[in-house]
């Protein structure tokens, strides 16, 4: 039968070149899918662990406050498969220069070249001990070159300003680094130096964050991180081993509240993609090999068995199978390489990396290949269970009034009723994995009952096309005289359609969520703290002016401005050591319009606390008595406390302050993430304020913003994949349709019909189908999108239905279109035939 399948391959050479589209494109989405797990986590480590992403394994103390020792460094150096071992330190500076100071990080490199974490744009990086390297983005802000000389002071965060002991160095400028892509260190300045410059800086020997290993060649990763394990183990400070990747994820998880929620998605994303792709290979491979009933039925009368029967169709599917899924691993991975690419040409999206994993490449192979056998394998076990002769005569289609459709219809509101309570309870606890089955048990119910109702609706849509006379009528007559035929051309668009609308909406309504999560964690833009709060002289101006906020709200890329007032001071908590903390007043519509977590209702009775104060009750004393306030509690660790203008006067006498100690600065949403240092500096320009002084999340929020966009980016350019698998399956079902119909279609044009009123027949057919179809995938992808999208990230907070209305409507739109276009070639097909030649088909 291999001879029978190999002649049945180059005669009907035509049909199975479209299967196999279909089967490239589902491979090729399914393992751009996949791959996007790989590149995604590669990118993370080039982004959020650009300081460790050539290192091989990373050793951090499990207590940040710890720190690594040089004996830990001798005993990593012993551990067998260690070529290398780099403790990394950094210390928190300000860097002055002619053109100003500002606040950054420095780092020494004297690690070993294959593990230096800095490249050097321009220049070298510091070879002498009194040489230092600048980031470019630095260099460019204050003016700097190669040459220059920077005096770089100790900083901490109760001390901006730097300490102006004998501690500060001067160091010349011996190269100008590539900018960081770390969203966590991207608004600050990026120095590198000695490690003999940073220990003076230190006032001792700096403090080693990390360890960063470089393996021998040929050394196994898993051996050599137990031995390192078992090594720190034995060393006073307690340590934990990662790869820059696992790395990486964890801090992902430290913003995402400890949850792991990307690989969550990803592989949720894959296990659609899965789905997806082996229902539209199958819809189109089952048509094909339902066409071929009364042939395989033909073979049997003339001796072949059912095994040779099965034995041929499977070896059929398995050629076209194996060379459609290998063309499809390649393309995917070259769709990835394009995005990858495409991504890279903003400077500000250069962290985006192709990681090809071959465990991906082979999963998309196989899965092709058993796609492919498993949808021929059901259409041919059903032409060999029944007699030869009957096979002969044409099936009755699955309908209420006989058993297959009772049987589909039973099948179907068992998978409805297993289904939705899952999809719904998932959503409702916010749990993927209990909700992403139970989409996927929901849409085959849906897809089993399809055959049932979606007749039907194209009957009654059918009635709009009866302004077109006869072609119109016989459209819709022929949607409810087939059903079996309807459903199978509607499946392969609806599958697509909504696909494409649970994406729009899920990664809309993700991206809405996430940014209002970004936006809780840092409330405010831009904080400008007053250079003359602490240590000035007596006359100084105290803090910033009334006109501040005029001057503030002056420069290019400033929303809005708000001074904070200090009016009074509330318990700290205990955990905190006690005390007491400072109390700033708002007016609540200023306090709305400068800060980015738009649920933080500031009122009258109330007290906006950070993440670490408890909610509850709490006193506040101002100058003149004490009120008691409800605390309202942010997301953030960094807010500060707030309450409203008018209970602040109640405790201070009636008055306020007439200065502040600093402003709060909400950027436009037109600023983008490259232009925030030129806004920054402006600011401290206008404002006179040193560029220590002034610091916020815009930039660490901005750099988060765009590794999600890069995310979202690679995943809706994969919905175009989809559309073309939607299509290629609407081609396919409605060629073989016209093709079964040729008697029919040939019977027609003898009664009258012309060319011209055929094709408008089938036109319209295709219309009514699509239309019906593609308006309700749009609903169901729209309604799967948000409670994925809810069940994904929904512990993070609330997850707004953000759907891209113009969107929808031009999928909506693109899916009749197409489907249109689609029906051209068939069409043109059916009404070449003369009605003679026609009836004469067999």
């Amino acid at each position: 039968m291999l001879r029978v399948a190999l002649s049945q391959l180059k005669a009907h050479s035509r049909r199975f070149i479209a299967v196999g589209l279909a089967i490239m494109l589902a491979v090729a989405f399914l393992v751009s899918t996949l791959l996007v797990s790989s590149s995604t986590k590669a990118s993370l480590a080039a982004s959020l662990g650009e300081s460790y992403h050539r290192a091989d394994l990373i050793v951090f103390p499990q207590d940040s406050r710890d720190a690594f020792t040089a004996q830990d460094l001798k005993t990593l150096s012993t551990v067998p498969g260690v070529a290398s071992v780099y403790g990394q330190s950094s210390l928190m500076t300000v860097a002055d220069s002619r053109d100003g100071g500002s606040f950054g990080a420095v780092i020494q490199n004297t690690a070993p070249a294959e593990l230096e974490p800095a490249t050097a744009r321009s220049g070298i990086l510091p070879g002498r001990e009194g040489d230092v390297a600048v980031d470019a983005h630095t260099a460019e802000q204050y003016h700097l070159g190669i040459g220059d000389v920077l005096r770089i002071r100790p900083a901490t965060v109760q001390n901006p300003g730097g300490d102006t002991a004998s501690s500060q160095q001067d160091l010349k400028i011996s190269g100008i680094l590539e900018p960081t892509a770390d969203p966590l260190r991207g608004s600050m300045s990026q120095l590198v130096t000695s490690t003999q410059v940073l220990d003076r800086l230190s006032g001792g020997p700096a403090k080693v964050a990390q360890l960063q290993l470089k393996l021998s060649p040929g050394a196994d990763p898993g051996t050599v991180r137990t031995a390192v394990e078992h090594a720190m183990g034995a060393q006073p400070v307690a340590s934990s081993v990662r790869t820059p990747q696992e790395a990486a994820l964890e801090q992902v998880k430290h913003l995402t509240g400890g949850q792991d929620q990307l690989t969550i998605v990803l592989v949720a994303f894959a296990v659609i993609a899965l789905f997806v792709s082996a229902l539209v290979v199958a819809n189109t491979f089952s048509v094909i090999i339902a066409q071929r009933t009364r042939e395989l039925a033909l073979l049997r009368c003339i001796g072949a068995t059912r095994s040779q029967i099965r034995s041929s169709v499977l070896a059929e599917a398995a050629i076209v199978g194996l060379v459609s899924s290998l063309v499809g691993a390649l393309a995917g991975v070259g769709v990835m390489a394009g995005l990858i690419a495409l991504a890279k040409t903003d400077p500000s999206r250069s962290f985006a990396t192709l990681a090809v994993d071959p465990v991906a490449l082979a999963t998309g192979v196989v899965v092709g290949m058993v796609m492919t056998v498993v949808a021929a394998l059901f259409p041919a076990r059903g032409a060999t269970r029944v007699a030869p002769l009957a096979a002969l005569r044409p099936a009755d289609d699955a309908s209420l009034g006989n058993r297959r459709g009772r049987v589909r219809l039973v099948i179907g509101a068992i998978l409805l009723l297993l289904g939705l309570p899952l999809l719904l309870g998932g959503a409702w606890f916010n749990q993927l994995l209990v909700a992403l089955p139970g989409g996927l048990l929901t849409f085959l119910g849906v897809l089993f009952c399809a055959g049932l109702f979606i007749p039907g609706a194209v009957r009654a849509v059918g009635r709009l096309a009866r302004a077109s006379g006869v072609p119109g009528r016989l459209a819709a007559l022929n949607a409810v005289r087939n059903p079996a035929r309807t459903s199978a051309t509607a499946s392969a668009l609806l599958i697509g359609v909504t696909l494409v609308s649970m994406m729009m909406v899920g990664a809309g309504s993700a991206k809405a969520a996430l940014s209002s999560g970004l936006a809780e964690h840092y409330p405010v833009d831009v904080t400008v703290l007053s250079p003359h709060t602490t240590g000035s002289s007596a006359g100084a101006p105290q803090g910033f002016g009334p006109t501040a906020v005029q001057t503030a709200d002056s420069v290019n890329g400033v929303a809005s401005a708000a001074l904070l007032r200090t009016v009074g001071t509330l318990p700290a908590p205990a955990e905190q050591g006690g005390g007491t903390q400072e109390v700033y007043a708002l007016d609540p519509a200023t306090a709305h319009d400068v800060l980015t977590d738009k649920n933080l209702r500031l009122a009258n009775g109330t007290i906006v606390v950070p993440k670490s104060h408890p909610a509850g009750p709490v006193t506040v004393t101002g100058s003149r008595g004490t009120i008691t306030l409800q605390a309202v509690q942010a997301n953030a660790w960094t807010m500060l406390p707030v309450m409203t203008e008018d209970d602040a006067r109640s405790i201070n006498g009636g008055a306020l302050p007439q200065t502040g100690t600093q402003l709060w600065v909400k950027l436009a949403d037109t600023v983008q993430p490259s232009d925030i240092r030129t806004v920054v500096n402006a600011l401290g320009t206008a404002l006179n304020v040193p560029q220590p002084y002034i610091s916020g999340a815009a930039i660490e929020r901005a750099s988060f913003e765009e590794v999600i966009n890069v995310l979202l980016l690679v995943v809706t350019a994969l919905l175009a994949v989809a559309v073309f698998i939607a299509l290629i399956g609407v081609a396919n079902t409605l060629s073989l349709s016209v093709l079964e119909r040729t008697r029919e279609n040939s019977l027609l044009r003898a009664l009258g019909l012309t060319r011209r009123q055929l094709r408008l027949m089938l036109a319209l057919e295709a219309v009514l189908i699509a239309g019906v179809s593609a308006l309700l995938g749009v609903l169901l992808g729209s309604a799967f999108g948000w409670l994925g999208a809810k069940s994904a990230i929904g512990g993070l907070g609330a997850v707004p239905f953000d759907a891209p209305w113009a969107a929808l409507l031009g999928t909506l739109l693109v899916a009749v279109v197409a489907a249109l276009l689609a029906s051209i070639v068939p069409a043109r097909r059916a009404a070449r035939l003369s009605p003679v030649e026609g009836l004469a088909t067999t």
